[in-house]
């Protein structure tokens, strides 16, 4: 082999090498910019779903705020409407205690329901001996009529008549005044308390109405406002 041969086997060898040297410099080239193209899609898709999850999150907390704005809302107007039929209920209340005011106007009338509330009040103690105590204006009638309930009380529970002491040292308020409307009042009718004070039962006519406001009560709201649900 002359150096023409050794020349041109060296140029083949080297444009051989050249060749492979360019080809797999491209491969490089074009795996690395698939690579480069692949993480730059997932960064893509990473950022895409952070952002996702952050206007989920701020979705959802402005969601729940509205939720407990319109509750809050929600019960503010509950509480108003209740506050209102509350008021109502308390105008009535206060009504049929004026109207109280006019049951002691019928002398005779006023007479049975005071024998009927005192008979009431010894059926309850059961006590051989008490202490009743009334307004000083009511005074005459209870005297008038505690022998007749003494005896009343006396038929129906088969016992001898009690012993009642009136007293006439303390009395029950009086009724109320224009000048004083809300101060310490009493509309009519009896306390009876045995003669240690251990008990006691309070008969005004006051008194029955709490009793009966506060047991009918229910009925009155459904009477007013219909069935309301919780």
């Amino acid at each position: 082999m002359n150096d023409v041969d050794v020349s041109k086997q060296i140029q083949q060898m080297v444009r051989f090498i050249r060749q492979e040297a360019e080809e797999k410099a491209n491969e490089i080239s074009v795996s690395a910019e698939e690579e480069f193209n692949i993480e730059k899609l997932q960064l893509v898709e990473a950022e895409k779903k952070k952002i996702r999850q952050d206007y989920e999150k701020k979705e959802k907390q402005a969601d729940v705020r509205k939720k407990i704005d319109y509750s809050m809302q929600l019960n503010a107007s509950r509480i108003k409407v209740l506050q209102a039929q509350d008021d109502i209920v308390n105008a009535m209340k206060d009504q049929a205690a004026k109207d109280l005011l006019n049951v002691s106007g019928d002398e005779d009338a006023y007479k049975q329901l005071l024998k009927d509330l005192i008979v009431q009040c010894l059926l309850r103690l059961k006590e051989p001996s008490v202490l009743l105590r009334c307004r000083e204006e009511d005074l005459g009638l209870v005297e008038s009529i505690l022998d007749d309930a003494k005896e009343e009380y006396a038929g129906k529970a088969n016992v001898h008549a009690p012993e009642v002491a009136v007293d006439t040292t303390i009395f029950l308020p009086p009724p109320p005044t224009s000048s004083d409307p809300h101060g310490l009042h009493c509309s009519g009718g009896v306390v009876l308390a045995s003669r240690d004070g251990k008990i006691v039962c309070e008969n005004t006519l006051d008194a029955r109405l709490d009793v009966a406001f506060r047991m009918k009560l229910p009925v009155i709201r459904r009477s007013l406002f219909g069935q309301v649900s919780a």
